[in-house]
């Protein structure tokens, strides 16, 4: 008789809670924009009749604004979300007369100037939604073992800063796990050993390729994406014809059936997670968004997407706190 037994999952949905703005311009430091939470409480309600269980990672722009700020506090008082923190260092006080593209990504701030904005965003966080913060995201992706060091120090348990298979010219998330782990706080790009396992989780967000094997393929995009290539677009190329595809679940930056692809590859590995992302930028539209899809459509192929995960697999819907407790408890994760 044939085995219906559907592989267990659990299912995150993290949300970049932040200002918006034309990315192609300067970052914003002052009369931050931030109507953009003004969608977030349908999109909460969108949430609820599915029953996922969003993580808000939230800015100090919008935790300034008394309006957006006491829009997430309706939300978070309900009961069916997480509230988290993300550092945007341009708008995050203390500011900085350096505000250029270098200083705009967290790792390359001075180790005192970091902590003194994680300071100032976790008690605002605090004192405006009387709760405890646990987790937490850079801006722009990007984590060292420095930051990881404050993190610990002040209390945050989760962490999600870790980009799988995704590279820049100030960090390097190549070779990173792509599942969950006990995060080695000499370098957070690796799982730790030893038996102390009472500091901090990496979750990151769910990104892989269109076949099973993500270390292989991520060796061959990377030799693809080689400067000796850049004339002929090999990964454009192969993207085309569908034979290497790197793919991210997020619903602005994928389409609805690549994500399938993504979702039923991470399935046939047994993956016990999987991590969905977005902005909240994206809840509204705005005439300088750098993806292809409106607002409407990123919702609509975030909920066709977990409903194909439903088809698939038993999905529990847990905020990323959430998620650590029961991976760390139930799963003997390392």
């Amino acid at each position: 008789m044939k085995n219906d037994v559907k592989h267990p999952v659990l299912f995150v949905l993290s949300v970049d809670t932040e200002e918006e703005w034309d990315w192609k311009t300067v970052f914003p430091q002052h009369n931050l924009q931030v109507k953009n939470i003004d969608g977030l409480q349908s999109f909460q309600a969108e949430c609820d009749n599915i029953g996922i269980r969003p993580t808000y990672f939230v800015d100090y722009p919008v935790v300034n604004n008394p309006v957006s700020a006491n829009i997430l506090d309706i939300i978070s008082k309900a009961g069916n979300c997480e509230i988290g923190a993300h550092l945007h260092p341009w708008c995050n006080p203390p500011l900085t007369s350096e505000n250029g593209e270098f200083e705009s990504h967290v790792v390359n701030l001075p180790i005192d100037v970091v902590e003194q904005k994680l300071v100032n965003l976790l008690n605002l966080l605090k004192t405006t939604f009387d709760i405890d913060i646990m987790s937490f995201r850079t801006g722009r992706w990007g984590i060292n073992s420095a930051i990881m060091d404050l993190l610990v120090k002040h209390g945050i348990t989760v962490d999600s800063s870790v980009y799988p298979f995704y590279k820049n010219d100030y960090f390097d998330c190549n070779g990173a796990p792509e599942v969950p782990y006990w995060v080695d706080l000499m370098n957070p790009l690796k799982v730790r050993r030893n038996e102390s396992l009472t500091d901090i989780f990496e979750i990151p967000v769910s990104v892989g390729f269109n076949h099973s094997n993500f270390v292989l393929c991520n060796k061959f995009h990377n030799i693809l994406s080689h400067s000796l290539f850049s004339s002929i677009r090999l990964p454009g190329i192969v993207w085309q014809l569908k034979l290497l595809r790197k793919l991210y679940l997020s619903p602005e930056l994928t389409s609805l059936t690549d994500m399938k692809t993504l979702i039923k590859i991470l399935l046939k590995r047994k993956t016990a997670i999987i991590h969905m992302n977005l902005h909240s930028s994206s809840l509204i539209d705005l005439p300088y968004n750098n993806h292809e899809y409106d607002h409407q459509k990123i919702i609509d192929n975030m909920k066709q997407a977990v409903s194909y995960l439903q088809e698939h697999a038993n999905v529990t819907f847990c905020t990323i706190s959430e998620a650590k407790k029961i991976l760390t408890q139930n799963q003997g994760i390392q």
